[in-house]
């Protein structure tokens, strides 16, 4: 059965003729993969230079009869029409991710396209190439002009940051064949198909009609949604960086559509259980080893150049650039990115939301204004679907008693010099009321001595004297934080330690426990 038809991303320009009959899928494919060759190819003979406004607006046509002529090369499809929108453009953006022309030309143009099947609602087909590189999609009339005239801002996106989960657009084309148009746009592939994805989703985070129809769940490999995703798993979880950078990249991603008016758009993700088999990259032309488009996998789009290098630095690497993370005791892989973003908020869309606003909640519903719809996107993967890993229990209860015994440990080294000063101080002091107010245990038979006449200078010097060791005590006492918190000393240490310095003026023992 032809993958190609008239309710696909296609048009008729006329009516086809009885002599001219409608090409073959096989036929397309084949014309889409000499078309873009050719495009390419024509490129080269043009010197590099700056993208100007202009550029964005371009469009290219040229014809290629079957029997070749003095500018195309002769082939065995029927005779077709090759329109290029923004060559110049896209040459820029293949650049920005590092493919070069002949990397490019060999992925598309090499072996035949591998055909995909499509759950979504956009009637659009999907064929990949056989590297595991590219995802080349139908696309709609209004479609390939709103990219068109997002691809300014786009230019200016990437300039900004390169890190990204949008779609990378490589190239749009369109191709007129037997009467039946076909325009195709060339993307990053986000699904590498030599790891098998044990659960997809397309989320969206609302929840009127978003769960896989009864024909979906009989598929090989289904493609579940947002629903689905709740009651099949409580959350994907990261380590707190991991989830952090993506979050940010998500963020910004979204507020970058929120500025163009776009919404209605999906992330695409891809979900494989380490556990359950082990990795196999038997399915990957060896091709993918000696490319590398940059920022091409779900762990380079959200962590830089840092990650990216170390991800793709070992070839023996069988993660295939996805984010590590767990649900429940298994070790994950998650492949993801936005995809359908050339849905912008016009009448006709509006029209929809007010239309299923009547007859639903209307913020339950895909469609709606893209502020609005940015926000729910945004909340329904932080706190549903991407989740945060906490430390675990014993890690910090194993913190807390290592910190309590370093407090503890430096407690009683401040404290051990502060006790022996006390002693010290108490023995003196014991001594000079045995010197000052009792008479010599060697002439029990005397009696004290008569008090000394009144010295004014002698009392201003030990008035002195006490006041000095009065401040001492008192910074003692009172600096160290930790010596009122000391429940090792005893009463009558402290009794005897405040009877010696204590003063009219200075506060009691319960009030500087206060303190």
């Amino acid at each position: 059965m032809s993958a190609f038809t008239l309710n696909r991303g296609e048009t008729q320009t006329s009516k086809t003729s009885k002599d001219h009959k409608k090409p073959t899928a096989e036929a397309l494919k084949g014309a889409i993969q000499l078309g873009i060759g050719y495009a390419v190819g024509n490129l080269s003979s043009k010197p590099d230079r700056d993208v100007l406004m202009q550029d964005f607006s371009v469009l290219e046509t040229v014809f290629l009869p079957s029997e070749g002529s003095s500018l195309t090369p002769a082939h065995r499809f029927p005779d077709f029409r090759l329109k290029t929108y923004a060559p110049l453009a896209f040459r820029y953006f293949r650049e920005l991710f590092g493919i070069k022309p002949d990397d490019y030309l060999y992925s598309i143009c090499k072996e035949p396209l591998i055909e995909l099947s499509n759950p979504g609602a956009s009637s659009s087909w999907f064929y990949l190439t056989s590297d595991d590189e590219f995802i080349i999609k139908t696309v709609q009339h209004k479609e390939a002009e709103f990219l068109q005239k997002l691809l300014p801002g786009y230019y200016m996106n990437l300039n900004q940051n390169p890190r990204t989960l949008l779609p990378k657009f490589y190239g749009l084309y369109c191709i007129q064949c037997g009467g039946v148009t076909v325009r195709v746009v060339v993307m990053n592939n986000i699904l590498p198909r030599a790891m098998q994805m044990h659960y997809k989703y397309d989320l969206k985070g609302s929840s009127y009609k978003r769960r896989a129809s009864r024909k979906e769940r009989a598929k090989a490999s289904p493609t579940f949604k947002d629903l689905d995703f709740q009651e099949m798993h409580e959350g994907l979880f990261f380590d707190a960086d991991t989830y952090s950078a993506l979050m940010k990249t998500l963020q910004r991603d979204c507020r970058v559509l929120e500025s163009f008016k776009i919404m209605d758009y999906s992330l695409l993700l891809g979900v494989h259980v380490l556990d359950k088999k082990p990795l196999s990259r038997g399915n990957r032309c060896d091709s993918r080893r000696g490319q590398k488009v940059l920022y091409s996998t779900a762990r380079e789009s959200i962590m830089g150049n840092v990650k990216a290098s170390e991800a793709g630095a070992d070839p023996h690497d069988d993660t295939l650039g996805g984010i590590p993370a767990k649900h429940k005791d298994e070790n994950l892989l998650i492949f993801l990115g936005i995809i359908d973003i050339l849905q912008s908020y016009r009448f006709m869309k509006k029209v929809e939301h007010s239309w299923k606003a009547l007859v639903h909640d209307g913020d339950t519903v895909s469609v709606h204004r893209p502020s609005f719809y940015a926000d729910r996107f945004l909340n329904f993967m932080g706190t549903t679907v991407f989740k945060k890993l906490h430390p675990t229990r014993g890690a910090s209860s194993r913190r807390k008693r290592s910190s309590l015994h370093a407090s503890k440990s430096y407690s009683q080294e401040v404290l051990f010099p502060l006790r022996e000063q006390k002693e010290e101080k108490k023995a003196l002091s014991m001594d000079n009321l045995d010197g000052n107010l009792f008479s010599s245990s060697k002439q029990p038979d005397l009696l004290p001595k008569a008090a000394a006449p009144f010295d004014s200078s002698q009392c201003a010097e030990d008035s002195e004297h006490s006041e000095d060791r009065r401040a001492s005590s008192s910074t003692i006492a009172l600096d160290d934080p930790l010596a009122p918190l000391d429940r090792s000393q005893s009463d009558s240490e402290l009794d005897v330690y405040l009877h010696h310095t204590d003063s009219p003026r200075r506060p009691s023992w319960s009030s500087v426990q206060h303190l």
